[in-house]
């Protein structure tokens, strides 16, 4: 069996790869018949010769492999019929402009594996949302700094990786800051990995909202926690995900005592909104940054007017105009909102993910998905949607 991995096509450039070299390595000496090929690329973080230093061979040309590995999306232009690929994309989430991407799918007979689909299935986390998490966690605090020009930390962008983000996050000295955070999920736990390093404390909900602090605390918020019914009866999960329109946020409170707020929640359109632009007008409101993780803009969150950048990735905004204005404007509120925050840690997603796939999805591919681990990723096969899309 001939594997290719391919060179990133995306726009903007994407540094990230599905296998580091050493994971190669390590695939080659597991399962020595895998024929390996790795396609020529001057903008993967890892680079040519990494590779061939270790036997692993580098070519212009890989379409004579079977399966091809890849992180994103590749071009409809670019897929070969009757080949066999994995990667990430929105396919399974049916939105309109992901059509044209399955039918090419299905008219070049291609056999694809949604690789975002598979790690969820398996709750094998490591589908990038963590480094999301990471990264906007660290811009909150870096957007702090600057707002009050109490320091100056480098782009994530200009950080060998993880550690070095963590390094100069530990030199700085915050002030007894609160900082409130929504969502439970896996870019909840790369804000929660950040907080916890700094040795942040994670306090209840009642104490946050109740008590004072010396020293920076933090709460995670489960949607009970900023959400109630309308009708004022008791909160119930299950009736809040199937009728969204029956509540109304109870984000307030929290914005009388919270510094900076980090959006790591899933949002759909139909539900309530939560950080509202009355609350941010009224003269109690304490928070002054806010950074949010999503892939979608919605209306949930006031301040979020457009994505910001990995090269501008902060905007104030003007809750009593609701525009956007300079952030250092005394009336400003911060906004980080970037929607590739991901792709600033390349070296450090791009080893995980090896990892994951060597563990538990090359296995399962080579030995015929004996255990049906692959089956709730095919997203086609044959020209047809596979059994769990079709």
């Amino acid at each position: 069996m001939k594997i290719g991995i391919i060179n990133e096509q995306k726009n903007p450039q994407d540094h990230r790869l599905v296998f580091s070299p050493s994971s190669l390595f390590q695939l080659k000496q597991l399962y020595t018949r895998l024929d390996i090929k790795v396609e020529h690329s001057d903008t993967r973080f890892f680079d040519d010769k990494a590779y061939q230093d270790l036997g692993i061979e580098v070519a212009n040309d890989i379409s004579d492999c079977d399966v091809f590995f890849g992180v994103n999306e590749v071009p409809l232009e670019s897929l070969i019929e009757n080949k066999t690929y994995f990667f990430f994309s929105n396919c399974s989430k049916e939105r309109s402009h992901n059509s044209p991407f399955l039918q090419a799918l299905l008219k070049k007979n291609i056999n694809y594996f949604d690789c975002k689909t598979l790690v969820e299935t398996h709750h094998k986390y490591i589908d990038f949302d963590k480094y999301a998490g990471i990264i906007a966690t660290y811009n909150a605090i870096r957007a702090f700094g600057i707002k009050f020009e109490l320091f100056k930390l480098p782009k994530p962008s200009a950080l060998s990786g993880k550690e070095a983000l963590l390094t100069q996050l530990k030199r700085q000295v915050l002030p007894p800051l609160k900082f409130v955070v929504t969502g439970t999920g896996s870019v909840e736990s790369g804000v929660r990995e950040i907080l916890e390093a700094l040795k942040i404390k994670s306090v209840s909900t009642a104490d946050f909202l109740n008590k004072k602090y010396t020293q920076s605390v933090y709460t995670q918020l489960d949607v009970s926690d900023y959400n109630k019914r309308k009708d004022a009866k008791a909160f119930d999960t299950s009736d809040f995900f199937q009728h969204p329109a029956e509540y109304s946020s109870d984000f307030q409170r929290f914005t009388k005592v919270a510094d900076v707020y980090i959006a790591a929640h899933f949002h759909t359109f139909e539900a309530t909104e939560i950080l509202t632009r009355q609350m941010l007008q009224e003269h109690n409101c304490k928070i002054k940054i806010v950074a949010s993780i999503s892939d979608v803009l919605h209306n949930a969150i006031a301040c979020l007017l457009r994505y910001s950048t990995i090269e501008n990735p902060f905007y104030g905004y003007l809750p009593s105009e609701n525009k956007e204005i300079d952030l250092f404007h005394p009336a400003a509120v911060v906004v980080a909102a970037i929607n590739k925050s991901c792709f600033e840690l390349p070296k450090d997603a791009s080893q995980d993910l090896g990892i994951l796939l060597i563990e538990s999805i090359i296995p399962a591919f080579i030995n015929g998905d004996t255990y049906g681990i692959l089956l709730g990723a095919k997203i086609t096969e044959n020209g047809k949607l596979g059994p769990r899309f079709s």
